[in-house]
Parts: C-alpha cells; sequence; structure tokens
C-alpha cells in the first residue's frame, strides 16, 4: 500500500510479452504483517501474560499454603486450651492467659495470608474472564481468516517477506521517472557542503557524516544515528591528514573518497583505522577551479556511487571540458574504464549515478530539472525533462545512494532528501 512505500503508477504490457511497470521503491523494503496476523500476535502476548501471572499465583498459593500448614497444629493446640477455659473458668490464671495470648500472637500472621487469599481470588476471577474473551476473539478471527494457527499464518508471512527480497534484488535498476518533492532533514552549517550515509554497509549501520564548507576543510562529523544528526549530537570527529576541494565526497563501505585540496588526486581515507589507505592522481583532470559545475566551489571531481560500484564525474582539457564519467576501482583508485558524455561540465548544477547513467541538472538555482542521462552500458545519451524541485535555491551537493535508494542534497544550509521513481522491467523466473 502507498502506507508502505510501494507505489505503482503505470503498468503495460511490451511486444514481447513482458511485463513493465513503473514503481516507486521504499526506503525500506519490509513486509508489514496483516490486521488480523497484528491481532494473533497481541492475542499471544496476552496469553503470555496470562500464563506468567498463573505462575506468580501458583508460587504464591503454594508459599501461602506451606505457612497454612505450619500453623494447623498452633491453631488445633489454641483451640483446645479454650475449651478448657470454657469448662472450668477457674483453671484459666494469670499464666494461662498469658500462654493464651501469646499463641494468638503467633497467629497474627496468618491475617495477611488470608488477605491475600482474598485477592488471589479475585485474581483468579480476572484471569477466567480474560481467558473467555481471548476464547471468543480467536474464534472470530479463526472463522473470519480459516483455519490457519499463528506458527503457519509466521511463515506465509516469511515466504510472503522472501518473494518480496527476490523482488526487490529484480528491482534493482531502472530508469530515473520521477523525483519527489524534498525533504528537509535538518538547517544547519554554512551555504555550502556535504553530508551522507555509507553507500554499500549493512542497513543496522545508520551513521551520517557531515562535512560543512567546499574549500581547505579537514572536519569530518560522524554522527551514530540519523536521529542524532537531526539532535546535532552523539558525533566524533574526524580531522582528515590532507583538507578536500569541493563537496563531491561519498561514503563507500566504511571509507571517505574525497578530491585532495589543490590537486587532481582522490584520496580514500578510512574511518575506523583513521588513516589515509591510498591516494591516486586522475590523469588529466582539471582542479582548482578549472572545470567546476556552474556554482563554482572548486567542484572540479565529484566522486559518486551507484548499484554498480565507485565512479569519478570530472573533465579534462582532452575533451574540452565536457563531463568524463569514470569507473574507479574502491581498493587501488585506478580508473578502469572511462566515457565521454558531451556534456560541458560548467553548464552542469549537479550530477548523480543511478544503475551505470549519470543524470545532470541544467542548474543549481530555483527552476532547475534533470536535463540530460548518459548511459554508460550503451554509450548513448539522451535529454530529459524531469521536474526538480529547488526548495532553497542554492544547490552545491547532490548525490544518489543505492542502498537506501534516496538522493541526499545540500541545499542553501539546509541537508534535504529526495526519493526516486525508477522504471523497471520485470522478469519472470523463466528468463
Amino acid at each position: 500500500s502507498p502506507d508502505e512505500g510501494w507505489q505503482v503508477y503505470t503498468s503495460a504490457q511490451a511486444p514481447d510479452g513482458k511485463c513493465l511497470c513503473t514503481a516507486v521503491i521504499p526506503v525500506q523494503g519490509t513486509c508489514s504483517r496483516d490486521l488480523r496476523s497484528h491481532q494473533l500476535r497481541q492475542l499471544m502476548e496476552k496469553v503470555q501474560n496470562i500464563s506468567q501471572s498463573m505462575e506468580v499465583l501458583d508460587l504464591r498459593t503454594y508459599r501461602d499454603l506451606q505457612y497454612v500448614r505450619n500453623t494447623e497444629s498452633l491453631m488445633k493446640g489454641l483451640d483446645s486450651r479454650l475449651k478448657v477455659a470454657a469448662e472450668s473458668q477457674k483453671s484459666l490464671n494469670a499464666k494461662s492467659f498469658q500462654e493464651l495470648k501469646d499463641k494468638m500472637t503467633e497467629l497474627l500472621p496468618l491475617l495477611p495470608v488470608l488477605d491475600q487469599y482474598k485477592s488471589d481470588t479475585r485474581l483468579i476471577v480476572h484471569l477466567k474472564e480474560e481467558v473467555r474473551n481471548l476464547s471468543v476473539s480467536l474464534l472470530a478471527i479463526q472463522e473470519e481468516m480459516g483455519a490457519y494457527d499463528y506458527e503457519e499464518l509466521q511463515q506465509r508471512v516469511l515466504m510472503l517477506e522472501a518473494r518480496l527480497h527476490a523482488c526487490m534484488q529484480k528491482l534493482g535498476c531502472g530508469k530515473l521517472t520521477g523525483v519527489s518533492n524534498p525533504i528537509t532533514i535538518r538547517a544547519s552549517g554554512s551555504r555550502f557542503g556535504s553530508w551522507m550515509t555509507d553507500t554499500m554497509t549493512p542497513s543496522a549501520d545508520t551513521r551520517v557524516w557531515y562535512m560543512d564548507g567546499y574549500y581547505k576543510g579537514r572536519r569530518v562529523l560522524e554522527f551514530r544515528t540519523l536521529n542524532d544528526f537531526v539532535t546535532g549530537q552523539n558525533f566524533v570527529q574526524h580531522l582528515l591528514p590532507h583538507p578536500w576541494a569541493g563537496t563531491g565526497h561519498v561514503v563507500f563501505n566504511g571509507s571517505l573518497y574525497y578530491n585532495k585540496y589543490q590537486s587532481n588526486i582522490a584520496v580514500k581515507y578510512h574511518f575506523r583505522s583513521r588513516s589515509v589507505l591510498v591516494q591516486r592522481s586522475l590523469a588529466g583532470a582539471g582542479y582548482n577551479n578549472t572545470f567546476p559545475y556552474s556554482w563554482g566551489g572548486f567542484s572540479d571531481i565529484d566522486f559518486m556511487v551507484d548499484e554498480n560500484g565507485l565512479w569519478a564525474v570530472y573533465t579534462t582539457n582532452q575533451n574540452a571540458g565536457n563531463i568524463v564519467v569514470s569507473r574507479v576501482d574502491p581498493q587501488t583508485l585506478e580508473v578502469l574504464r572511462s566515457w565521454d558524455t558531451g556534456y560541458p561540465k560548467r553548464s552542469a548544477g549537479e550530477s548523480f549515478m543511478i544503475c551505470g547513467t549519470l543524470y545532470v541538472t541544467n542548474s543549481h538555482l530555483a527552476g532547475a530539472k534533470i536535463y540530460f542521462a548518459y548511459y554508460t552500458n550503451t554509450s548513448s545519451y539522451e535529454y530529459t525533462d524531469i521536474p526538480f524541485h529547488n526548495q532553497y535555491s542554492h544547490i552545491s551537493m547532490l548525490d544518489y545512494n543505492p542502498r537506501e535508494r534516496v538522493l541526499y542534497t545540500w541545499n542553501n544550509g539546509h541537508q534535504v532528501i529526495y526519493n526516486v521513481t525508477l522504471f523497471h522491467v520485470i522478469k519472470t523466473s523463466g528468463e
């Protein structure tokens, strides 16, 4: 349903019989339980609570019963003494009277035990009522759903989730057809900067990295969670050994990839060891505002990650300032292959990669749209017209995160995300 994040906009059948559809993929691809299953889970929890109450009641009753048994002889002795005293009041002297009082004192702790028995009786009545209500609820659900027990329902849900994840694997890549309205996460920092999450690590890793500014910066803040980032709490600081240039940084598998200031050198900085693992020059790449995006800011070299791995976007004198897209080995920073897109980088506002395709905006200001797409798998391009709402009128960083399937943006001192709509070809299991 739309509440879960899945939205199918259109569907059609291709000439070869394939099913084509346009869908919005949710950030978290998990299948939520239906209402009946949720109610069953609540009932199971209530049964467990009742069971625990019964165990406590049984233990308390056993303990109190032992106490009553231990006082039984005291009660019999007191009863016989009272009978003797009643038959012959003369025999009831001061000593005998004191003995009777002492025995009565020994029996006084029995009173709270009896009071507890009264409380337990009320609890038993309540538990019986709970059990009756549970029986009625379970019968009603069984009539509505059929004869499935909860364990079987759980197995069916797990199977559905497995099918969902398999479907998401097939939906791993697609063509961009739309971008959502912006979602502002936080307003902080200067006009220019970058922020990101890791593009590869498991979803349990929710750290956020924050790099304010574009010029000679060295301070990277690492927040534990997105909520900590929003509140500005629980962070550690990394001081890079080399300052950065621009805002085209990316975190990939625990390492930060960035452009070293006043050079065309790519640097791989590992957060855990707090050290530079490798650095390498991008041969011929312009730097120091030679070929920046339209907004400037030393944005000559832009690193990005998509479903296919690590990329570097830059330009050189040899290709007359047109955007070059290069696949980069994340271990060695060696360029594996390059494509000349033919699009002038100074005319681009920003760019990002999705599924091996470079998407370029025509401006960094208000009124921008996604104007150009270059497909590395076919070495071809097309002009596009995808609306892109630039809410704060000055974008200085725009990156796609394939793990979360969202766009991260730094927009005039605001940290913003966008959901994306991808057009997919859903393959059948026979293909």
